[in-house]
């Protein structure tokens, strides 16, 4: 299958990514631990080298790390590790003395919680699942700094950024002298497509590797549902008030196009998803192996561009009716959060910063190549 870059960064992950929220979780193929391996060494097999998970996914929080940990055994240098820390709207057992979820204890915490799941000594790829409005983003960056180099995690990311988060990340990353984010990952298909006037063009100034999450819109994007009601599943199942707002017939005319391209809508779907910008790879869930090989066979897909060109317009934003599926977050400026610990300012306002990682700043100055000295 075929690699891409995360970004800037030269880590190299497969252009489908495996989503790991289904494992444990009950009602799925892949409750069971033994179908949850099954799946997993199906999609190595087919060249899946990326997995993506949660400290909150599965059954219960931590079940879908401890099923990956297991599946794993023996093959951790075949794949790309990636799992998140700190969702606003989830609890972790045990954690609520650990304080804010972007906070120094917090990470640190809910890393080593994650290694112990998921039975690795390093995590490829770190990604803070949501903002945390009450911790300066310079205590994060630091807290992961200092993990990264420890050796337990080797990129970052975040999740569910704004365009104007991205940019003030980086910018206090580099004015301090800290780790970087490297990748973003929202919400994004094409019956979801806000992040192309927000995330997306900040991405693409800032060198991120983008992860569409809900890129299959939970299965509408596939033909897995239908206007008189056939298709099982999550969607199906738990969000049948937002299927009552789906646009049928324009999923029908998707379904029609793909159909006289010779592609399935599956197909077309990670490849048009594949030709944004910045785009990495595209994260989908399955919890069969059949599911797995579709996937992996959609990621090689040759669709001709001027199909690819039919469905972006077919689904121009300002077409679409729909958008129970967004994600919105609140926006804050990250800058202006500030704790008794940390005094952080937007880099070059002329404003001092304190405390630990204003000290490695002085020490590790941009060189007059404009590049981080170390």
């Amino acid at each position: 299958m075929e690699q891409r870059s995360v970004g800037t960064s030269g880590l190299k992950v497969s252009v489908v990514g495996m989503g790991c929220n289904n494992f444990s979780r009950p009602g799925t193929a892949t409750e069971s631990l033994e179908q949850s391996v099954r799946v997993i060494g199906a999609a190595i097999d087919q060249g899946v080298t990326f997995f993506d998970g949660a400290d909150i996914y599965g059954g219960a929080p931590g079940r879908s790390e401890e099923f990956l940990g297991v599946a794993l055994r023996g093959k951790r240098d075949q794949v790309v590790m990636a799992t998140k820390f700190g969702h606003q709207d989830f609890t972790m057992p045990g954690s609520e003395a650990w304080g804010p979820k972007g906070a120094r204890r917090y990470v640190r915490s809910a890393v080593e919680a994650s290694l112990s799941r998921l039975q690795t000594d390093w995590i490829d790829l770190l990604q803070m699942h949501t903002p945390d409005p009450e911790t300066p983003i310079e205590e994060t960056l630091e807290v992961l700094t200092d993990l990264v180099g420890e050796g337990k995690v080797r990129f970052i990311g975040h999740s569910n950024f704004t365009g104007d988060m991205a940019r003030e990340a980086a910018e206090i990353a580099v004015a301090e002298g800290l780790e970087s984010f490297v990748s973003a990952q929202n919400e994004y298909s094409l019956l979801a497509r806000d992040i192309e006037n927000d995330l997306l063009p900040a991405a693409v100034d800032l060198g991120l590797g983008v992860f569409p999450y809900f890129p299959l819109a939970n299965g509408l994007l596939t033909g897995k549902y239908t206007r008189d009601g056939g298709g099982e599943g999550r969607m199906r199942s738990i969000k049948s008030a937002q299927l009552a707002g789906v646009d049928w017939d324009l999923l029908e005319r998707y379904r029609r196009l793909c159909e006289r391209a010779g592609h399935t809508m599956l197909e077309v779907t990670v490849q048009w998803l594949l030709g944004q910008p910045s785009i990495t790879s595209v994260i989908a869930g399955a919890t069969l192996v059949e599911q797995v090989a579709q996937n992996a066979a959609a990621g090689s897909a040759a669709v001709p561009d001027g199909v690819l060109d039919a469905v972006d317009e077919m689904f121009a934003p300002d077409r679409i009716q729909w958008d129970v599926m967004v994600t919105e977050w609140e926006t804050w400026s990250m800058t202006k959060v500030t704790s008794p610990r940390w005094t952080t300012s937007v880099p070059g306002s002329g404003a001092a910063s304190t405390g630990l990682a204003a000290r490695r700043a002085r020490e590790r100055r941009p060189s007059s190549s404009g590049m981080v000295a170390t």
